[in-house]
């Protein structure tokens, strides 16, 4: 309990920095879901209709999932150097296979009787991926946000370590002074991140049922 006080005291004390850098965890984290929605989904939906470069695209973004979160960073210092955008680049990477795969997973897992039947009262493609293949496949494009959001939240903390800040600062800061109660005042906020992200999109998950 007394390295916990410890914690305690030392967030008191520094306060400012605290929010700056939890401002900047979150903006950093957010930043890099949205921009892995916005290309990896519509990406997903696409090769889902094209059967004979999808399994190239899925096992290339299944073996991106193997690289360690650091190993992507320390990539992208030599080309984009130091800060927040070679930190958010990395990160919207590292996001981009479980939103990717699962939007590709939901679609491709729709009962083809089911379009069979739309298409045969009349409605187009577009009507037939945005009314029905779509809004079946949310229960898997969800399960993978929120397998995307955890990992980054989890992950922008090693951002740190090429001058992208976030709650990371305090964890490396913590490390080099041997300082446990000081690496404590990062880990412990981002823990709870990451827990009401997980939170957050398994409450949503739960109002669309899997079909």
């Amino acid at each position: 309990m007394e390295i916990f006080r410890e914690a305690y005291n030392y967030f008191l004390q520094n306060q400012s920095f605290f929010w700056d850098a939890a401002g900047d965890h979150l903006i950093l984290s957010f930043s890099a879901l949205g921009i892995s929605l916005l290309v990896a989904f519509p990406i997903g939906l696409w090769i889902a209709k094209k059967m004979k470069i999808s399994q190239v695209v899925i096992n290339v973004f299944n073996a991106m999932r193997v690289v360690p979160s650091l190993a992507i960073l320390f990539l992208a210092l030599p080309y984009l150097g130091l800060g927040f955008v070679p930190s958010l680049i990395a990160l919207t990477v590292l996001a981009f296979p479980p939103v990717l795969i699962s939007t590709y997973t939901g679609i491709r897992g729709v009962n083809p009787s089911i379009i069979e039947s739309a298409s045969g009262m009349g409605m187009t493609k577009a009507q037939v991926l945005t009314q029905i293949e779509i809004p079946l496949a949310i229960p898997a494009i969800i399960s993978g946000i929120r397998i995307a959001s955890v990992e980054v939240i989890s992950s922008a903390t090693l951002a740190s370590f090429i001058g992208g800040g976030g709650l990371g600062d305090f964890i490396t800061r913590g490390f080099a002074l041997y300082d446990v109660p000081v690496m404590l005042v990062g880990a412990i906020p981002v823990a709870l991140f990451a827990l009401l992200s997980e939170i957050f999109w398994s409450s949503i998950l739960k109002r669309y049922p899997a079909q």
